[in-house]
């Protein structure tokens, strides 16, 4: 088990970006139903740990903010559904 997925709300952000090559910071405050300063927040936590690195650039006029999970987090992530599974035990 991975601690920094203890939370359900970075296990949140991990998950979403895991079916994703990246997504804009507002799609996952969106779907994880977090405040911007909230999300801010755990992606800080999660850039720490090297699985979720922050990436800012321009769309047109606009600065935009893009989150993406690295080969760590998707190890990361991957072992800790793996963990939750045998805790869990066999689904019927």
């Amino acid at each position: 088990m991975q601690p920094l997925l203890a939370s359900a709300v970075r296990l949140s952000i991990v998950a979403a970006l895991a079916a994703v090559e990246k997504a804009e910071f507002a799609y996952v405050r969106d779907l994880v139903e977090l405040t911007d300063s909230a999300l801010s927040k755990q992606v800080s936590r999660l850039d720490e740990a090297g699985w979720v690195p922050v990436e800012k650039g321009q769309v047109g006029r606009r600065t935009r903010t893009w989150l993406r999970l690295t080969e760590d987090g998707a190890a990361a992530y991957l072992g800790h559904l793996a963990a939750l599974t045998v805790i869990a035990g066999p689904l019927q």
